[in-house]
C-alpha cells in the first residue's frame, strides 16, 4: 500500500480507541432541525459519531437547496451502545456505505439498527504496498517525528492520498457504486463513512455537492467543518505529543483536515478530466443521464 494509503489507515485504526466521549446527550426520538453542516450525531446524543452529518441543506449557485434526509456522511459506527443504536433508528437508514479497507472494517465492524443493508466499498484496495513501517514508532517519538514528518512532509503525504481518491481504480469503482446508489430514491436514506469521516468521506461529500452545483467556497466550508468534530476527540493525544516535544502542526495535520488536502483532489480532477461532470462520466462511468438522476433527486427538479 502506498505511503498515503497507509497514513489514512494507520491514523484512524491506531488512535480510534483513544477518542473520548464527553459530549452532552440530547435524546429526542426525532431528527432535530439543524443548520447545514452541524453534527447530527451530537444532536442525537450519539457520542461515538460526532461527525455524523446530513449532506443536505446547502444552497446551490442557482438558488436550489440540496434535499435533507437522503444522504448522510459520518465516522464509524463502532463502538455503539444499545441506546446509541436506538437513537440512530430515528434517522431511518436503509443503506450503510463503508469506504474503509477490509482490515479496518474487520477490526471495527459497523453496528447498525436492524434492517440496514451494509456495503463495503474499499476505496484504497488498489493502493500499492510500500508504506513506512515506522510511522507508529515515529508518533511515539515526537522529536523524530518532527524530522520525518515536519517541514510539510506529512501534508504532502495527505495530498498524495487525496489525489489517489480520484485516480485509483478501486476508488473509481467504490465512488461509482456509492453515487449510483445515492441516486436511487428507493435506497434512501443512506450513510457513507470511513473511520473518522474526514478523508475518503470528505472527498465523497465534496464531489457530490460540487456536482449538484454548490459553490466551491461552501463545499470547502463543509469539508473544514470536520475539524470542529474530529480535533476535539484527539485533543489529549495532540497535547501529549506536543508535551513530549512534538510539533503541534504535525499532529493537527494528521488528525484534522486542511484546505490543501481537498484542493489536491480537485486538482487531480481538473488535470485528468477538466470538470466535475467529466470526472463523473469518464472516471466513474456515470453519464449525463445518471448525473441528472442525482440532481433530480437532491435538488427536487423532478
Amino acid at each position: 500500500m502506498s505511503n498515503s494509503g497507509l497514513l489514512h489507515i494507520f491514523v484512524v485504526m491506531f488512535f480510534f480507541s483513544l477518542m473520548p466521549s464527553a459530549y452532552a446527550q440530547n435524546p429526542s426520538g426525532t431528527l432535530p432541525q439543524l443548520p447545514p453542516g452541524q453534527s447530527l450525531g451530537l444532536a442525537l446524543g450519539i457520542t461515538t459519531v460526532p461527525n455524523l452529518r446530513d449532506v443536505g441543506g446547502y444552497k446551490t449557485r442557482t438558488g436550489a437547496i440540496v434535499a435533507r434526509g437522503l444522504a448522510y456522511r459520518s465516522d464509524t459506527f463502532n463502538p455503539m451502545t444499545t441506546e446509541d443504536i436506538r437513537k440512530l433508528e430515528c434517522v431511518g437508514l436503509k443503506n450503510d456505505y463503508d469506504l474503509r479497507t477490509t482490515a479496518e472494517a474487520k477490526a471495527k465492524p459497523d453496528e447498525m439498527p436492524p434492517g440496514v443493508h451494509y456495503h463495503l466499498l474499499n476505496v484504497l484496495a488498489d493502493a500499492k504496498s510500500a508504506a513506512p513501517a515506522e510511522l507508529e514508532a515515529l508518533l511515539h517519538e515526537p522529536k523524530k517525528a518532527n524530522v520525518a514528518l515536519g517541514g510539510g512532509k506529512i501534508e504532502a503525504l495527505f495530498m498524495k492520498g487525496y489525489r489517489e481518491f480520484v485516480s485509483l481504480p478501486s476508488a473509481k469503482q467504490s465512488y461509482r457504486t456509492l453515487f449510483l446508489s445515492l441516486a436511487d430514491r428507493e435506497k434512501a436514506p443512506g450513510v457513507f463513512h470511513c473511520t473518522t469521516g474526514k478523508d475518503r468521506t470528505g472527498w465523497a461529500a465534496a464531489a457530490l455537492l460540487t456536482l449538484l452545483g454548490v459553490s466551491k467556497e461552501t463545499v470547502m466550508a463543509d469539508y473544514m467543518r470536520t475539524n470542529d468534530y474530529t480535533l476535539p476527540q484527539f485533543k489529549h493525544v495532540i497535547d501529549d505529543f506536543v508535551a513530549a516535544g512534538g510539533d503541534r502542526a504535525i499532529a493537527v495535520a494528521i488528525f484534522g483536515v486542511k484546505p490543501e488536502y481537498l484542493e489536491a483532489s480537485f486538482d487531480e480532477v481538473e488535470e485528468q478530466y477538466g470538470t466535475i461532470e467529466r470526472y463523473f462520466s469518464e472516471a466513474l462511468g456515470i453519464d449525463a443521464a445518471g448525473q441528472k438522476r442525482l440532481r433530480d433527486l437532491y435538488l427536487g427538479t423532478k
